[in-house]
């Protein structure tokens, strides 16, 4: 699957998606001080085995906001994202026990069970992240980020 994120002048940059199936419909990326929501989607699934977003979306299901809304794979998926687009936000990483107990919290609160995550699959979300500022932040305005996200097994 090929994700082409655009980066815009106003409030919302685009991911467009192509799928095995074709072009899916854009979405806009509402600009957060940090990399777009869907590509921190995009650094987590790419270290994890679960589907989430963007694997339902290669899976062939739907793109929409509530996607993934009743599979308990992608809703744990989305509050580790939301957990590491937190700890984004915040600029400097926490200890990985902190960071783990602080996901777990995040999913009871949510009665969502959480993944097993592991401290070396966080360092590789960590560095994945990293890697997707510098890309991102050296994109120009109007200019694209072109990634690819591999077909879970």
């Amino acid at each position: 699957m090929h994700l082409t994120f655009t980066k815009g002048s106003g409030k919302y940059d685009r991911l467009d998606i192509v799928t095995a199936a074709g072009p899916q419909p854009a979405i806009a990326c509402p600009k957060q001080g940090i990399i777009p929501h869907d590509m921190v989607h995009f650094a987590v699934e790419a270290e994890v085995a679960a589907l989430g977003f963007l694997g339902g979306i290669a899976a062939g299901g739907d793109s929409g906001f509530q996607a993934g809304a009743d599979d308990p794979h992608a809703r744990a998926i989305e509050r580790l994202v939301e957990t590491v687009q937190a700890e984004a936000w915040s600029g400097a990483p926490v200890p990985d026990a902190e960071f783990i107990a602080l996901y777990r919290t995040t999913c009871d609160a949510r009665g969502d069970a959480p993944l097993d995550l592991t401290a070396a699959t966080l360092a590789a979300i960590r560095g994945r992240l990293a890697e997707l500022t510098v890309q991102w932040a050296a994109v120009p305005v109007d200019g694209n980020l072109v990634l690819t996200l591999a077909a879970k097994p």
